[in-house]
């Protein structure tokens, strides 16, 4: 058997929240670090991994950057999706202390999520590429005045002390993640519950857009997520993309797919995928 069957590829260095995700949704899996998305995807279709673990939006920081321009293109298929909690812990080498410390290095998002502790010991944020660089970069350098914000698989894989755990300023800091294959995976109409994923772009005429989502509408179809982003570099063609609660099988969501291409052009299905039972949870069900 290939040993790209046995990996399941990720943006970031070892240590990641990304990292985390796989080994939590995947534990017989090998996470293979990648450096950027684009190579994490290609690791996928060129046989280096079989899977992709991929971060779509964060509930503080907002959607990740880039992954909607990405997904249509990627020739990979959603079949699932993952939420992963973001416990963030403030790292330094061994034998340094929090009173100490002048710098605190991570990525610009988490250094956003701490920005409580980040102004209580007032220290000056540096970004980085991703967290677990932050984590490597300090400990590379041996500065005991430097501190970085990252994972506690991050510390062990650095040889770094933990100072603080859980310093992020939202306790429901949660990143979901969405699990890509090379192969198309349906999941079944009597699943509990089914997302149906797809973008969509809209004709540049008036009340596009309204005309085009009046069909989930009308046939009761719930529409959980709705973002827009331009293509083609020009202030006039609106991409979209959709998830919707449901079965492209389902009679209701039939109808409104049926609607949506009258409306709009180049509807592409990403993903029709179990969803997390995380989701109600989240959402307090």
């Amino acid at each position: 058997m290939s040993e790209g069957l046995h990996a399941i590829a990720f943006q970031g260095m070892d240590g990641a929240n990304s990292h985390m995700a796989c080994r939590a949704v995947r534990p017989d899996m090998t996470p293979l670090a990648c450096t950027s998305f684009e190579d994490a995807f290609a690791a996928v279709t060129e046989g280096a991994a079989s899977l992709a673990m991929i971060p779509i939006d964060n509930s503080v920081a907002g959607r990740v950057a880039d992954i909607h321009h990405l997904l249509p293109d990627s020739g990979l298929h959603i079949i699932g999706e993952h939420f992963q909690r973001v416990e963030h812990t403030l790292l330094a080498i061994k034998g340094a202390a929090e009173d100490r410390l002048t710098h605190v290095h991570s990525h610009v998002h988490a250094l956003n999520q701490c920005r409580n502790m980040i102004r209580e010991l007032g220290v000056e944020p540096v970004v980085h590429a991703d967290t677990a660089g932050a984590a490597h970069d300090i400990a590379a350098a041996g500065d005991p005045t430097q501190g970085a914000i990252a994972s506690e698989l991050a510390a062990g894989i650095y040889g770094l002390e933990i100072l603080r755990e859980n310093v992020e300023d939202a306790e429901h800091n949660t990143t979901r993640f969405l699990i890509m294959s090379p192969d198309k995976m349906i999941a079944s109409p009597d699943e509990e519950a089914v997302v149906t994923s797809f973008v969509f772009n809209v004709r540049n005429v008036p009340a596009a857009l309204y005309k085009a989502l009046g069909g989930f509408a009308t046939n009761n179809v719930n529409m959980t997520k709705l973002e827009s982003y331009m293509i083609g570099g020009g202030f006039s063609a609106t991409r979209f993309y959709a998830e919707v609660d449901g079965h492209p099988d389902d009679r209701g969501l039939k109808f409104a797919l049926e609607e949506l291409e009258f409306f709009s052009h180049e509807v592409k299905i990403l993903g029709v995928f179990p969803a997390s039972p995380a989701r109600k949870e989240l959402n307090g069900d």
